[in-house]
């Protein structure tokens, strides 16, 4: 338990991924038994967790091996006592190595080939909380968690060049109940028969503060919450898009990676700053 303390500090590089997660799991998992932390220490370490979880699939670990890793966590940390010393100590080191990082606002979650950008910080302007930014032709899009005050909702907000405006917009990526094993086919999208699609249900101007740099005009396309839970139970390798439909019929296809959407999002948990 003493070792898995000096691993859980936020900044560790994962060495052995794997074993990070295993003792990033355990801690959750004690915690969840014995009212461990406070609960800004609490969401901090939901975060770590999926954080050390997308670095363990990223380095080549299967998802049915790191399922293997938290059902042991989870063995072990029922078969400590909540009073046992060495826990106590853990549960210090925990506090005073995630105590920092729940006062840091902003995060850049990496992934395979575009990263997730976090900031909690509460603007009263709309602003990106959770964003990965990627383009289709020249022009660009940005998709993520946006907001104003303390609202935020799931979102793209694309400035067209050369096009006219789509009539319609949605989010494509695996059907986890069609597909359950992660489709890992270097970006490219799942079949169509196993795709779930989510619908935006409105679109409205684009606030200057969502758009990419350099561009003075743009739509923001809105999501449904489910599409945001759809998304965390993505792989952290897998591809997801952001379609486009025009009245002729064609459609702009945007690429999107899933990488540490779910970690991100528990990061956004913690609270604004």
């Amino acid at each position: 338990m003493l070792a898995a303390a000096a691993l859980l500090a936020p900044a560790t590089a994962f060495a052995d991924p794997a074993q990070t997660y295993y003792e990033r799991a355990f801690v959750v998992a004690a915690h969840a038994r014995c009212d461990l932390f406070e609960p800004g220490i609490d969401r901090a370490l939901t975060a770590a967790t999926a954080q050390a979880r997308g670095a363990a699939l990223r380095s080549g670990a299967v998802a049915t091996d790191l399922g293997a890793v938290a059902a042991r966590a989870r063995a072990r940390a029922r078969a400590v006592s909540c009073n046992d010393p060495q826990l106590a100590i853990v549960r210090d080191r925990v506090d005073n190595a995630f105590a920092g990082w729940s006062r840091t606002a902003r995060m850049t979650f990496p992934g395979e080939a575009r990263p997730w950008l976090a900031n909690r910080t509460d603007y009263s302007s709309a602003t990106w909380r959770l964003m990965q930014a990627s383009s289709v032709g020249a022009s660009p899009v940005t998709f993520g968690i946006a907001g104003k005050d303390r609202g935020s909702e799931l979102m793209a907000v694309v400035s067209w060049y050369g096009r006219p405006r789509p009539m319609s917009a949605r989010i494509v990526l695996r059907d986890t109940t069609k597909i359950p094993r992660p489709w890992l086919a270097k970006g490219n999208l799942v079949p169509e028969a196993g795709r779930a699609s989510y619908w935006a249900a409105e679109v409205s101007t684009a606030e200057a503060t969502l758009l990419s740099e350099g561009k003075r005009a743009g739509d923001a396309w809105t999501f449904p919450a489910a599409a945001a839970a759809a998304l965390e139970r993505l792989d952290p390798r897998e591809a997801f898009a952001v379609e486009f439909h025009f009245r002729d019929g064609s459609v702009a296809t945007v690429p999107f990676e899933a990488g540490d959407f779910a970690a991100g999002r528990a990061f956004l948990a913690m609270g604004m700053l």
